[in-house]
C-alpha cells in the first residue's frame, strides 16, 4: 500500500507549490473578468460578458495587439540568428570547457542586474544628446539628432534584444553540445562544406533548443510592459503596457479579461511551436 503511495507523495509538494502559486490565481483573474464594476466600487460580483465585448470590440485592441505580435516576430527572429550564432562559437570553435563556461557566464552578467536600470542604461545612449547621435552628428553621417533612436519601436526592440538573447542562447547551447560530433566528422567526410554541416546537421540537431529558447522569448515579450514603458516614453503601445495601464486605474474586471485573452494567446503560440519541435527529448 505504502509502495503505491509513494510517487504521489514524492510529487505532493510541487503539486502543492503548483496550485497555490499558478492555478489558483489563473482561476481567481478569470472569475474577476466576469465581474463588473465602476468608478467608486472597483470589483461587483457579477457574471458579464461586457469586459471580453470591449476587448473584442474596439480597433485599438486589434491595433496593439499587431504591435505586440511585431514585436514578438522581429524579436524572435533576431534573438534566433544572434543566439543561435553565439551558440555555435561556443559550442564548436571553443575546445576548452572552461572557456566555453566563462563566456557563458559572461553573457549572464547583464541579468545580475535590475531590468529596469538595464533599460534606463539606453537612455543616455540612444537620446538626442545621446552618445549615439553625438557620434553620428561628429561623423557627419547624419546633420542632426535622429529621434526615432529612443522612445520608439526600434528602441523597444532593442531592449527586447538585449534582454532575452540569453534566453535564447542557452537551450540553444545546450542542445548544440550534445551532438555527438562524429556526425559532423562524417558530413565532412561525406564531402559537406561549413554551410551544408551547418543546414543539414547541426540546425535540425538544435531545432529542441531553439523551440525552448523561442517558448522564453515569446511569452516574455508578449507580457512585457516595463521596456515599453522606459524605452517607449508613453509613444509605443502594447498588449502588456495596456493591462498595466487598466490596473493603474484600477480597472481590474477590464485588465483581468485583456489578461486571460493574451494567455491563451500565448498558449497557442507555444503549442503551435510544441506541435512542430517535440521538446520533451531535450527534457
Amino acid at each position: 500500500m505504502m509502495a503505491r503511495l509513494t510517487p504521489y507523495l514524492q510529487v505532493l509538494p510541487l503539486s502543492a507549490v503548483f496550485f497555490a502559486f499558478f492555478a489558483v490565481p489563473i482561476v481567481l483573474v478569470v472569475v474577476v473578468s466576469f465581474f463588473d464594476y465602476e468608478t467608486y466600487q472597483l470589483l461587483i460580483p457579477a457574471f458579464t460578458l461586457d469586459n471580453y465585448r470591449e476587448v473584442f470590440s474596439e480597433d485599438v485592441t486589434y491595433r496593439t495587439y499587431l504591435i505586440t505580435v511585431e514585436f514578438c516576430v522581429l524579436t524572435w527572429a533576431i534573438t534566433v540568428t544572434l543566439g543561435f550564432l553565439i551558440a555555435y562559437f561556443l559550442a564548436f570553435q571553443l575546445h576548452s570547457h572552461t572557456t566555453q563556461m566563462v563566456l557563458l557566464l559572461v553573457c549572464s552578467i547583464p541579468f545580475w542586474t535590475s531590468i529596469v536600470i538595464r533599460m534606463i542604461a539606453w537612455i543616455p545612449l540612444l537620446g538626442r544628446n545621446g552618445l549615439v547621435n553625438g557620434l553620428l552628428v561628429n561623423l557627419g553621417i547624419v546633420h542632426a539628432p535622429q529621434e526615432w533612436l529612443l522612445y520608439s519601436g526600434f528602441a523597444v526592440v532593442l531592449g527586447y534584444v538585449h534582454l532575452y538573447t540569453l534566453m535564447m542562447i542557452v537551450p540553444i547551447f545546450n542542445s548544440m553540445v550534445r551532438i555527438d560530433r562524429s556526425l559532423i566528422e562524417a558530413a565532412v567526410d561525406a564531402g559537406a562544406n561549413t554551410w551544408q554541416v551547418m543546414t543539414s546537421v547541426i540546425l535540425p540537431l538544435s531545432k529542441t533548443g531553439i523551440a525552448i529558447g523561442s517558448i522564453f522569448v515569446i511569452a516574455m515579450v508578449m507580457g512585457d510592459f516595463v521596456t515599453v514603458d522606459v524605452l517607449g516614453g508613453g509613444q509605443v503601445a502594447s498588449v502588456g503596457k495596456q493591462i498595466a495601464t487598466q490596473l493603474s486605474l484600477l480597472q481590474f474586471p477590464p485588465a483581468a479579461a485583456n489578461a486571460m485573452v493574451l494567455l491563451v494567446a500565448v498558449i497557442v503560440m507555444i503549442a503551435l511551436l510544441m506541435r512542430a519541435v517535440d521538446i520533451r527529448k531535450e527534457l
